[in-house]
């Protein structure tokens, strides 16, 4: 019996020790196992579009729908403008990297100039108005409509022309005894370009005419217009301008280090991707001898024959001069488009600045000629940088979040997207996002701004017919757009420069605003409005028009490029997607 009790004895302090040396250990299994479900559980998930977002598990963003990816955890080590990606965030967004390489371009190929058609100034001709009065009728309603010398243009009532009729009626009975009275008040309407069976009329009936018919004094496609029904005309200032289409220049920008290689009368072969099986032949007719100071270019331009038709001012060429290289021996480094992400008139990539960790910085650049799908880096890259080649968005999204340079906040730090309000975010009030570009405001008349004004307020009309994805609506608002901008009187800008100013953006909002009208997609307005939002900015911005604007931005827009627009109000109205994804975007600056 006592030897049972001893063996219990031991089999007890047996299982004692044995608790005591794996049981513990089982307890440390499971502590480790549950820090790890923690750690786990405290991933954090943010949207590549929209990194304000942030979710304590995997799903869809609230604003746009995506797939939320993994939120980068902080990485300690690194410089101040670094950041860090997780590697299931590089997976999940598909971030691919490339190394810039240099290429030598072939001198047998030539070398590629990017350009633009514009008219031929040397064929452009201005049909002014020869006395002052009002327009009751108007016949040259359209730009593209083409006039021809004789035409009917338009019904004039004048007070000054009511009285000379009466002069002339009362000279015209003294026309046998007072010969010279006659022919002098018949002179007065020759000045006025008033003739032939109008004045017949008046003669013989004796009765005065209300108006008059003004017809055209030159031929070609009208290419502006000054005046509306109910608008006044003056001496001498124009009403529509024409161009004789049948020649078109092409404009090329030429770098201030390629000037040397170029001169009058070298032979070029210009390729437009609107006819990409064709090539046309030209020879350089014009090298403008001063320096543009901002873009550090000259224009070098090209006479085409264009009988055809075949170009339309505003369409995108490039021009290949053989024989001459990018530069005597430097290499040209090329980069793909799909690294380059801009934002007003600055160009960036991301710089992946570790060979072995996923860590990235933002790089601002300096772009020269496009080369098919590749742009010519001037400045802020080196021949073996490694750069973000696709999803470039990702990568500044992250950036954001993290508070670092971005393409959107050039300085770094916490960004206002516009978002916080209504996604239950702390937002300040008075805070509002630091102006894009900072285009100097230009005091002018206030007469002008509120022209302008009703230029952008035509644009708002046209951007929620966008929303509404109604195609009629939005030609017939472009439309609108362009003929309210044609009574913007430029001549309120009495300064030379600001006139210029003035003048290039117009002529730039004309052209898109044109597109549009003759467009047969809502896919290709929506192309449109992204640079007519691009120009009318630029007005407001410069011009003002004493209206609070708010400047929005698209990430997924014109293809995930990105895309901006302007809106009276804070709440996010998308344009580019209309019913799609009403609310995707956020505000990116507000405009006093």
């Amino acid at each position: 019996m006592k030897k049972y009790i001893i063996y219990i004895a031991v089999l007890a302090v047996g299982l004692l020790l044995g608790w005591m040396f794996f049981g513990g250990n089982t307890t440390s299994t499971e502590t480790v196992h549950k820090h790890n479900e923690a750690t786990e559980t405290n991933q954090m998930w943010t949207c590549s579009m929209h990194p304000q977002i942030m979710q304590p598990e995997a799903g869809d963003c609230p604003i746009c729908g995506m797939d939320l990816i993994p939120a980068a955890s902080s990485a300690k080590g690194l410089l101040a403008d670094q950041f860090k990606l997780s590697k299931n965030a590089m997976a999940l967004a598909n971030i691919q990297t490339s190394i810039v390489g240099e290429s030598i371009s072939n001198e047998n190929s030539g070398f590629v100039l990017s350009g633009k058609i514009t008219e031929n100034e040397d064929e452009t001709a201005t049909m002014p108005a020869h006395f002052n009065g009002r327009v009751e009728k108007l016949f040259v309603n359209s730009l593209g409509e083409r006039v021809e010398k004789g035409q009917t243009v338009a019904q004039i009532y004048s007070p000054a022309l009511i009285a000379a009729q009466q002069e002339l009626i009362t000279a015209y009975k003294l026309k046998a005894s007072q010969p010279q009275l006659y022919n002098a008040v018949k002179n007065k309407f020759k000045n006025w370009m008033i003739h032939g069976k109008q004045l017949e009329e008046v003669e013989q009936t004796g009765q005065v005419k209300n108006s008059f018919t003004i017809y055209s004094h030159v031929s070609g496609v009208v290419t502006e217009i000054a005046i509306n029904v109910g608008s006044h005309i003056m001496d001498g200032k124009p009403i529509f301008k024409v161009s004789n289409l049948n020649t078109v220049w092409a404009n090329f920008d030429v770098y201030e280090n390629q000037i040397s290689q170029f001169k009058k009368g070298q032979d070029i072969v210009v390729t437009t991707k609107a006819y990409s099986n064709k090539e046309f032949k030209g020879k350089v007719d014009f090298i403008d001898p001063i320096l543009d100071s901002k873009t550090r270019t000259v224009k070098l331009r090209v006479v085409l024959n264009n009988k055809n038709e075949l170009f339309k001012p505003g369409m995108f060429v490039e021009g290949r001069i053989n024989g001459v290289s990018s530069s005597s021996k430097a290499p040209v480094l090329l980069i793909p488009d799909s690294a380059v992400l801009w934002t007003g008139k600055r160009s960036v990539v991301y710089i992946k600045t570790n060979p072995n960790e996923p860590v990235f910085q933002m790089q601002d650049i300096t772009l020269g000629h496009q080369f098919g799908d590749n742009y010519q880096v001037l400045e802020g890259l080196n021949n073996g940088d490694v750069i973000v080649t696709n999803g470039t968005f990702t990568v500044d999204a992250a950036a954001q979040l993290q508070g670092k340079k971005s393409m959107m906040n050039k300085k770094g730090g916490k960004v206002m997207t516009g978002h916080e309000g209504h996604l239950g975010m702390e937002m300040t009030p008075s805070v509002k996002t630091e102006p894009l570009d900072k285009n100097t405001r230009i005091k002018v008349p206030e007469e002008f701004q509120n022209q302008l004004k009703v230029v952008f307020n035509d644009y708002i009309i046209l951007k929620n017919a966008l929303v509404k994805d109604d195609l009629n609506s939005s030609k017939a608002e472009s439309k609108q757009v362009l003929n309210d901008l044609n009574k913007v009187d430029k001549t309120l800008l009495k300064n030379k420069e600001i006139y210029k100013h003035w003048v290039s953006i117009e002529k730039e909002i004309k052209t898109v605003a044109t597109s549009i009208s003759n467009t047969y997609t809502i896919e290709e307005q929506r192309k449109y409005f992204k640079n007519l939002s691009s120009h009318l900015t630029e007005a407001v911005e410069v011009f003002g028009i004493n209206e609070k604007v708010y400047r929005q931005f698209c990430p997924m827009g014109d293809n995930n490029k990105g895309a901006y627009w302007l809106s009276k109000e804070e709440k996010i109205i998308n344009p580019y997607f209309g019913s799609k994804m009403l609310t995707c975007g956020e505000v990116k600056q507000i405009i006093d």
